[in-house]
């Protein structure tokens, strides 16, 4: 914790300075104008990447409802946007000619199969069941479930109308679909959405890409309720980097079965990256002179010793030494403001050997 300097107690691993690299300030100086001290230490770091990203359906939670049969839409039983659907529920009823003459072509086949099953013409019997296959064939690339084709078989009974169903659960997103409406093949009728996942789209910096990872923890909060927090984890990092932005795109999977996040909303985004045990200082105790940076060693009798110093990470709040420190040394964790309010200091720093143009 901070504190006042514990005179006559040396520091575990400090030890004297070359004499130029020392500074000598009175002791009731330094409180006066408010420096502070904190013995070096190894602290667990986290890195804190906050970001804003934008909420996207999962992909692989979309459905496109489609036929693959042209006619006419009968009766339409889910008719707006935005209704919730269960996977196969029927969305609407068709009637097509051309399937109506399928199923009567394929009633034809199978009595007929029944009938020559036994013959001695082996090339009739062979020909109705070839017919028999190409109607069931036909009825299956349509999408017509093998239970209606059973039900056909059962009940002699052509089906006026087909059924389509919902192919998963959702929520529609866009219908196309109208009663008596012609359809052709392939014409997009609904759209359905399942948003109990949703994906999180954010940019990350080039320089922070190295501390992303796939399956990492992801906090996810809107701006309008920045107090309702979503979990969720790092699902993909894209493989490109923007060339203007310098950023890379990263998709966050979130699991969205209250609906909070919709597609469109943007959200605020925090991604915690532990960094491991680290000998570290607050950011503040460092002197950043833009060619080095500087720290301040305060020592028992009340010398502060200047060190030039090569950092590392930063997180948190806290500043990475990788050298020109060693832990349980007492440092000045106040530097810049001990630099602007002494101007002993101020010019003996400005002085410094090989501190060129140091200004503060």
């Amino acid at each position: 914790g901070e504190g006042k300097s514990e005179h006559g107690q040396q520091p575990p691993g400090s030890k004297p300075a070359p004499g130029g690299n020392m500074l000598v300030v009175d002791t009731q100086r330094l409180q006066s104008i408010g420096v502070k001290f904190e013995t070096a230490r190894k602290r667990d770091m986290t890195k804190i990447i906050r970001t804003v990203g934008q909420v996207v359906p999962d992909e692989r939670l979309l459905a496109d409802v489609n036929i693959k049969i042209e006619g006419w839409i009968d009766r339409l039983l889910v008719n707006t946007t935005g209704e919730q659907v269960n996977k196969g529920q029927i969305l609407f009823t068709l009637y097509s000619p051309e399937l109506v003459a399928t199923q009567q072509e394929y009633l034809l086949a199978l009595q007929a199969v029944q009938r020559l099953g036994d013959s001695q013409f082996k090339d009739v019997a062979d020909g109705a069941r070839s017919t028999l296959e190409m109607a069931r064939r036909r009825l299956q690339l349509w999408d017509i479930e093998d239970y209606h084709i059973q039900e056909l078989e059962r009940t002699g009974k052509v089906l006026k109308t087909l059924p389509i169903h919902a192919p998963l659960s959702g929520t529609i997103t866009e219908k196309k679909a109208v009663a008596g409406m012609h359809v052709e093949p392939g014409d997009s009728l609904y759209s359905i959405t399942d948003l109990s996942r949703v994906w999180v789209m954010v940019d990350i910096y080039e320089y922070e890409l190295p501390l992303i990872a796939k399956g990492q923890p992801v906090r996810v909060s809107l701006t309008y309720a920045p107090q309702q927090v979503v979990e969720g984890t790092v699902g993909f990092i894209y493989p490109t980097v923007d060339e203007q932005t310098r950023t890379a795109r990263v998709r966050v999977e979130l699991d969205n079965r209250a609906e909070l996040l919709k597609p469109g909303m943007y959200a605020n985004v925090e991604l915690s990256i532990p960094l491991g045990n680290r000998l570290v200082v607050p950011k503040d105790a460092v002197l950043d002179s833009g060619e080095r940076r500087i720290l301040f060693i305060h020592h028992p009798d009340g010398r502060l010793e200047w060190r030039p110093a090569v950092v590392g990470v930063r997180g948190d709040g806290w500043v990475e030494i990788l050298e020109g420190l060693t832990e349980g040394e007492h440092i000045v964790t106040t530097a810049n403001f001990l630099l602007d309010s002494e101007s002993q200091l101020k010019a003996a720093v400005g002085g410094m050997q090989g501190m060129p143009g140091m200004q503060h």
